[in-house]
């Protein structure tokens, strides 16, 4: 086992070499950004906006009923990566306020970068994963990925989920999915992607020969464990059987499949003058609709189709706060593979530009994102 992970980390080295490189830039440029502007790299980057939420919930645990506060509520957030802070914390007692929390998601944006390789390698070949990885950590508010945010931690389950589904490790699969459902509200659409592609892979009941593989089918029950446990606890600590809805819906989420997306862009571009970060999060909903479609066009695996699919659906059918969404499409890497296999069939020098202009313009957004825009990324 050692000596395989051993081979498979030299294998995938460039990829995290690159990534690394590419936040790295992204991390220096907004460094230099935020002491010109005499803010607190420190705050923005461990303490700020949800950051601050997830450091609470890991001091002081969560609410124990409804209330009528608006986007006041803390049963919102997902419990698997403040249980991560809070072991973190007590594991190192002695560091900073959110350095736990931050740690925790550097070192999954590494593992999540180190999947979404995998995954990228498997499809198209070893260049097309490291340019995924590449592209991953070069998205506009990529910035997110080194920040005490869930993103990183939600990826790397989600990519290392998803590359189990291929490979055929249901077991795997399924774990992962769980806790990926542990992480994020989003954790359904990995969870639904790995159970049907299990299901679809038993034969049909009307072959009584065949006998039915078990893995697939523990992989498929496996996989919603996760969300459907914080949803069910979430009810029952409320009372309400509807307890985590309830929460979503002080939060002004609800699904109104695509109304209030639909509105907000209409205004965008009719008649409001947006916001420089605003208009970037409509480019990337934007994006992400024609790569789907790409990606449909590509016949990429079913698994990776559903779940992009149902991220897609997920955001963009949200009549949540707007502004969030880009980040809310972090996770959804396998929208890049269209442009990474394009990419990775390209002469060098045409590579090495896109990328190193995606980089540039990937430090310059993460820095607008937390120094121009005056609200949460």
């Amino acid at each position: 086992m050692r000596a395989r992970t051993a081979a498979a980390l030299r294998h995938a080295w460039p990829a995290l070499a690159a990534y690394t490189a590419v936040r790295a830039l992204g991390l220096l440029v907004f460094t230099v950004w935020a002491h010109r502007d005499r803010r607190s790299v420190r705050h923005l980057l461990m303490e700020s906006w949800d950051c601050d939420w997830y450091l609470k919930i890991a001091q002081n645990g969560y609410a124990h009923e409804l209330g009528t506060r608006i986007d006041g509520n803390n049963l919102a957030f997902f419990p698997l990566y403040p249980l991560l802070v809070r072991a973190g914390d007590a594991l190192v007692p002695w560091l900073p306020r959110g350095a736990a929390g931050l740690s925790v998601s550097v070192g999954a944006s590494v593992l999540a970068a180190w999947g979404i390789f995998a995954v990228g390698d498997r499809l198209y070949g070893r260049r097309a994963g490291v340019v995924l990885a590449v592209l991953w950590g070069s998205l506009p508010v990529a910035l997110v990925q080194w920040m005490g945010y869930t993103e990183s931690l939600f990826t790397a389950l989600c990519a290392w989920s998803l590359y189990a589904v291929l490979s055929g490790r249901w077991l795997w699969a399924g774990s992962l999915a769980a806790l990926a459902g542990l992480t994020r509200p989003t954790g359904v659409a990995v969870a639904a992607a790995v159970s049907l592609s299990a299901l679809l892979t038993l034969p049909r009941p009307s072959d009584a020969r065949t006998p039915r593989p078990v893995r697939p089918l523990i992989g498929a029950l496996i996989a919603p464990l996760g969300w459907l446990a914080y949803v069910g606890w979430v009810g029952l600590r409320l009372g309400r059987w509807d307890g985590y809805f309830a929460v979503q819906k002080l939060w002004r989420n609800e699904w109104d499949g695509g109304v209030a997306t639909w509105r907000r862009m209409r205004d965008l571009f009719v008649t409001e003058r947006p916001a420089l970060f605003v208009a970037m999060v409509t480019v990337v909903l934007l994006g992400a609709v024609v790569l789907f479609v790409l990606s449909v066009g590509d016949r990429q695996p079913l698994p990776l189709l559903i779940f992009s699919g149902l991220l897609l659906v997920i955001v963009l059918g949200s009549s949540g706060v707007y502004f969030p969404r880009a980040r809310f499409l972090l996770p959804g890497f396998p929208l890049l593979l269209p442009v990474a296999a394009a990419l990775a069939r390209a002469r060098a020098h045409v590579l090495v530009t896109v990328l190193t202009a995606a980089a540039l313009t990937s430090a310059v957004c993460g820095g607008h994102m937390l120094l121009g825009w005056h609200g949460p990324p």
